[in-house]
């Protein structure tokens, strides 16, 4: 009985403690920090439109408002900041906005960063926000403390209004309405009424405070999950075309360094075997020579590995090269009429490359056809020959290596070959990794 009296006393205790603890003095704090900033803040956003868009018909209006953007990320770093000290809201900042090239390339970048609209429309929204926190903790926390503390201002004649009654009796105290509370069971009351708003405050100012926080994780955070998927095509785009570059600089080190050295040596060897009398030294200066030879041949082909020189003429352009090397008749047909990026060509090239690879070695083919079309910015290529079939992806295949290396650009591959033919193989590339 007396452990149940102990834990029955404790619980108004425990709510006591929850209610007026830790987390209710720091949401209490946020919420008082936060309306001088949420004023600044707005008068900042409101400024900042209103003058770059009237001046959007002059030179200086379309950067300001770049400017404005930028700035109402500062701010949202801010909220970030207070809201994760204080509140212990951990809100991952959004992704930066894909930088520009060139002073109006930057500013074009800054004005197509939704982070930034959604950071200058929080601050838009968090005055009102403000206003609402201001308002709740005036009418839960500042009328309970006074209304709890009203009989001891009835006692020493504080804070008295005196009015007449309907009868004409002067009274001195609160009136509400029609009401006077100058009486002691009424003055109880109203410091019971004040013991019920100071209990509810906490309560009240953390929904206004998750309020707040709701906006913050919507607005001021990481990007809707759209937005999201977007950099990350965006990223592997740059990825992607980063690659492609540095193979396309690896490629001309190669063929404008080591292969004219390496054809050098080749021709200094040939003057040495040539000027040489019979004997060892001939010899070793022909075996060097032939050495040399082998090694310009085999970086010939790493160069042709790494970027075929034909694609810098496009991609139908090396496509027309690769049929008309490929030992079997091939027809081509290629309509493109915009050239996809670098990265792009590269993989069609190689894709080609290899089927066509597969067509001579495995399929007893006759003829071949490439198709490549391009529709709604998708690159579409097709190899059909008129061999035994029986083509299958997966299980180790050279066919399998080719979805790989398509997969990392969204590419997509399709088989089909029955047994006895033929065989139509397709490719699907975007245009743009």
């Amino acid at each position: 009985m007396e452990r149940l009296t102990r834990g029955a006393a404790s619980r108004p205790a425990t709510a006591a403690r929850a209610a007026f603890g830790r987390r209710a003095a720091v949401e209490l704090l946020y919420a008082v920090v936060t309306i001088p900033v949420a004023v600044l803040g707005f008068g900042y956003a409101v400024a900042t439109l209103v003058f770059g868009t009237g001046l959007a018909v002059t030179a200086a209006g379309i950067p300001l408002l770049a400017v404005a953007l930028i700035g109402a990320r500062r701010f949202g770093g801010l909220y970030r900041g207070l809201a994760g000290r204080l509140l212990g809201e951990r809100v991952p900042p959004p992704t930066p906005h894909r930088p520009g090239t060139g002073f109006y390339g930057r500013v074009q970048a800054v004005l197509g960063d939704a982070a930034g609209w959604r950071a200058m429309a929080y601050l838009l929204l968090r005055l009102p926000v403000a206003l609402l926190h201001l308002y709740v903790i005036l009418f839960t926390w500042g009328w309970g403390f006074v209304a709890l503390t009203y009989p001891l201002q009835h006692a020493f004649g504080l804070n008295e209004v005196t009015t007449r009654d309907e009868q004409g009796m002067i009274r001195h105290g609160f009136a509400v309405g029609g009401l006077h509370l100058d009486t002691w069971p009424r003055v109880l009351l109203v410091s019971v009424v004040g013991a019920i708003l100071l209990f509810v405050a906490p309560k009240a100012v953390r929904a206004v405070v998750l309020l707040d926080r709701t906006l913050i994780r919507r607005l001021l955070g990481d990007s809707s999950p759209a937005e999201r998927i977007r950099t990350l095509e965006e990223t592997r785009a740059r990825a992607v075309d980063d690659a492609a570059a540095t193979l396309r600089r690896i490629e001309r080190d190669l063929h404008d360094g080591a292969q004219a050295r390496l054809v050098a040596l080749t021709m200094q060897l040939t003057l040495l075997r040539e000027t040489a009398p019979e004997g060892p030294v001939r010899d070793l200066a022909t075996a060097a020579q032939a050495t040399a030879r082998e090694a310009v041949t085999e970086l010939r082909e790493l160069v042709r590995g790494i970027h075929p020189p034909v694609l810098d003429s496009g991609l139908d352009a090396a496509l027309a090269s690769l049929a008309a090397r490929a030992g079997l008749p091939v027809e081509l047909r290629a309509d493109i009429p915009a050239r996809p990026t670098a990265a792009i060509e590269s993989i069609a090239y190689f894709c080609a490359a290899e089927l066509l690879t597969n067509v001579i070695k495995h399929s007893g083919a006759t003829r071949a056809e490439i198709e490549v079309v391009q529709r709604d910015d998708r690159l579409r290529l097709r190899v059909r020959d008129d061999g035994a079939g029986g083509a299958v992806l997966g299980g180790g295949s050279g066919l399998s290596g080719l979805a790989e290396r398509i997969r990392p650009v969204d590419g997509r591959l399709e088989v089909d070959s029955p047994a006895g033919g033929p065989t139509v193989i397709s490719v699907e590339l975007p245009s743009h990794a």
